[in-house]
């Protein structure tokens, strides 16, 4: 399974990536534009299931595996970070885009 994982990261990588920010944009059309509770806590689940959780075992499996920090290693810990410093400013003007396009 290990090997499997390895053999595919980067794409694994790639794909939890967009489906994280789908949620991410999921997450403002919920709570904008259907203003529902319900959805907006689903669209956050699915935020935290297919971005944060998963790509830190990734990269948590990743150096189990290759006993290194590596590049791959170290794009996940950057992306940790972005998302922990400047990547919360950037959310809040695409928070800010998203009110203004779907409250219309």
């Amino acid at each position: 399974m290990y090997n499997l994982i390895m053999e595919n990261k980067w794409a694994i990588l790639i794909i939890l990536e967009f489906f994280a920010w789908s949620a991410t944009i999921f997450i403002f059309y919920a709570r904008y534009k259907m203003q529902s509770q319900f959805w907006l806590k689903v669209a956050s689940a699915i935020l935290v299931l297919t971005g944060v959780i998963p790509q830190v075992l990734l990269g948590v499996v990743n150096f189990v595996v290759t006993e290194e920090i590596d590049l791959f290693t170290l794009v996940i810990v950057l992306l940790i970070v972005y998302g922990l410093t400047i990547g919360k400013k950037h959310i809040q003007k695409l928070d800010s885009w998203a009110q203004k396009k779907f409250s219309r």
